[in-house]
């Protein structure tokens, strides 16, 4: 079948240059199939130099002999490693997109987030379903700073997975707000909420090494002021 070449060569002479078209014409009137055909595949390499983006795609040397064959007009009779095809999906119109309907409730959180929730609702495991709820919790946090560019507790975040699944889902807010379950670079577990920062233990650390230095070198200035007097 051979379709209309007009398009297609306007198409794809955007890629490949005017110059390729003139080499796909020249071979078009050579007599000797051997020739036209050791010429089609030293023109396929310089192809594939001029659009290096095909490397990368599967099938990218049968994609570069259908090229050729487009800007052939489908006239191109060359032994060819592949079946050669005219490709008329590239005259055929973009298919529609199908757009989301449905406007979520909460828009900072999209609707993956209600998907997700609603498949937690699902689960029967009570230990599954309270890991569901602090992963929920942990990416709706997440998704309302990016939005709101504000602090939000974690008693918002519960109430809107309590709203959102209807009630099914819930959790102590006393232990979630105890344990940091709803940040995602909580401290570790066990550390003592009094214990220093390490950042706060370096510069301490900093701090007794300088007292320590300093009073040495006061020490030093004692013994030498000593000794001057006695002198």
């Amino acid at each position: 079948m051979e379709a209309s070449t007009t398009f297609k060569q306007d198409l794809l002479l955007r890629e490949y240059g005017r110059n390729v078209q003139d080499l796909v014409n020249h071979i078009l009137t050579i007599e000797d199939r051997t020739e036209r055909t050791r010429l089609s595949q030293l023109l396929i390499n310089l192809m594939a130099k001029l659009n290096p983006q095909l490397r990368d795609i599967q099938d990218a040397q049968q994609k570069l002999w259908n090229h050729l064959y487009v800007m052939s007009g489908s006239k191109l009779d060359v032994d060819a490693p592949y079946p050669l095809s005219a490709m008329e999906y590239l005259n055929d119109k973009p298919q529609p997109m199908q757009y989301p309907l449905h406007t979520p409730r909460y828009k900072h959180y999209g609707n993956n987030v209600e998907l997700l929730i609603q498949r937690a609702t699902e689960l029967e495991d009570p230990a599954e379903r309270e890991s569901a709820i602090v992963s929920l919790g942990k990416l709706m946090k997440t998704l309302y700073r990016a939005y709101n560019k504000e602090s939000i507790t974690d008693d918002i975040i519960l109430n809107d997975i309590r709203q959102m699944s209807k009630g099914k889902l819930d959790m102590d807010l006393k232990f979630i707000e105890s344990n940091n379950l709803f940040e995602s670079s909580g401290k570790p577990p066990g550390q003592d909420a009094a214990s220093p920062r390490p950042q706060q233990q370096n510069r301490n650390d900093r701090n007794d090494r300088n007292d320590r230095g300093d009073s040495n070198r006061n020490r030093k200035n004692t013994r030498t002021t000593s000794n001057t007097r006695n002198k």
